[in-house]
């Protein structure tokens, strides 16, 4: 499937915008800043071996894949941080019903914990041309927002940022696990509900307040699929615009996100983190390499599901025979919901 394609049709724009240019690229109001491929999953709640509506959802997961942009090396966190660096030490968990770590009952130290649950610090550079660069990303509400709800902000934050593919296999499998007060549980594998391409880009129309944008248009289900169940439902349209905000993890909770605790949020480098100034509570990602940072929270606020009316931009996914999802990951997810737009 690869990064897909982008033209203009605002006839001012000066240059067209296409696939494979690596060189900084703009249209009439802005930049693009990266390029890539973007996955949609779905995880059953705990016991669920089949999801029938939303009510049965767990998670919501996106992963981005960049593989362009207007640098090709970008600032990720130190792989001995975060998850990345967790996985390398990580003893057996008890975990609460849900299926998330239970602080109490562990039978891990309390500093192999610690390990486990931190957010990402330190610096590693990738060249996102050369090398795999995946975040894992958890939608907070269970779903994306709708486009009839502008304005209204859906909370988010980056659970993991790997260079390996293996690492996302493995957090969409399912797993067995203890809790401290049901016993033995089954936490169902992962389901895969949209694959597409995607672009971030710095917004600046008419000198207003610079902005950045989140746009995808899919690929898989494909657009002749009789059925989009999880699709409609989970608010994955066939293409989108969202705004992105990135969260100053530095400044205290308000009351409407309470966000993730302290000691899961990102560490940005100085260089990142000043961005923020004093006492600013959002930015716009930009750039990207604020979301190459596990425990990194943002928002994802609608902005439309007519990305070509709204921006100027055609976003073109390439024609594909085979899914790059199904490639990549291989069968670890579901991939009913993908190719035919039915819950598994």
């Amino acid at each position: 499937m690869g990064e897909g394609e982008e033209s203009k049709k605002n006839p001012e724009a000066p240059v067209e915008i296409q696939c494979g240019i690596i060189t900084n690229r703009w249209w009439v109001g802005g930049w693009v800043q990266e390029r890539g491929e973007i996955f949609f999953f779905y995880r059953p709640k705990v016991g669920k071996e089949e999801v029938h509506g939303a009510e049965e959802v767990q998670r919501l997961y996106i992963v981005l894949r960049p593989e362009s942009g207007e640098r090709s090396v970008e600032v990720k966190q130190d792989p001995a941080s975060g998850k990345e660096g967790a996985k390398k030490n990580k003893k057996k968990e008890t975990k609460k019903d849900d299926g998330h770590p239970d602080t109490s009952k562990s039978s891990s130290s309390s500093s192999d914990y610690v390990a486990s649950e931190e957010g990402g610090h330190g610096i590693q550079k990738v060249n996102i041309e050369h090398e795999p660069l995946l975040r894992f990303i958890v939608m907070g509400r269970k779903r994306l927002p709708p486009p009839t709800q502008k304005g209204r902000p859906f909370w988010g934050y980056v659970e993991m940022v790997t260079t390996k593919i293996e690492d996302v296999k493995t957090a969409l499998q399912g797993e067995e696990y203890d809790t401290s007060t049901r016993g033995h549980r089954h936490n169902p594998p992962a389901r895969a509900a949209g694959e597409g391409v995607y672009r971030l880009l710095r917004h600046n129309p008419g000198g207003r307040k610079m902005h950045t944008h989140l746009i995808y248009k899919l690929e898989f289900p494909p657009e002749d699929c009789e059925k989009n169940d999880p699709q409609e439902t989970l608010n994955i349209d066939r293409e989108a615009s969202f705004l992105i905000q990135i969260k100053n993890p530095e400044l205290p909770e308000n009351t409407q996100f309470r966000g993730l605790q302290r000691k899961r949020k990102a560490s940005f480098p100085a260089h990142l983190q000043a961005e923020f100034g004093r006492r600013r509570r959002f930015l716009p990602a930009d750039p990207p390499d604020f979301l190459n940072y596990e425990g990194c929270e943002f928002l994802l606020i609608a902005a439309s599901d007519d990305v070509e009316g709204e921006l100027g931009v055609e976003l073109t996914a390439e024609a594909a025979a085979c899914s790059d999802l199904v490639e990549t990951f291989g069968e670890t997810a579901s991939i009913a919901p993908l190719l035919k737009g039915t819950w598994a």
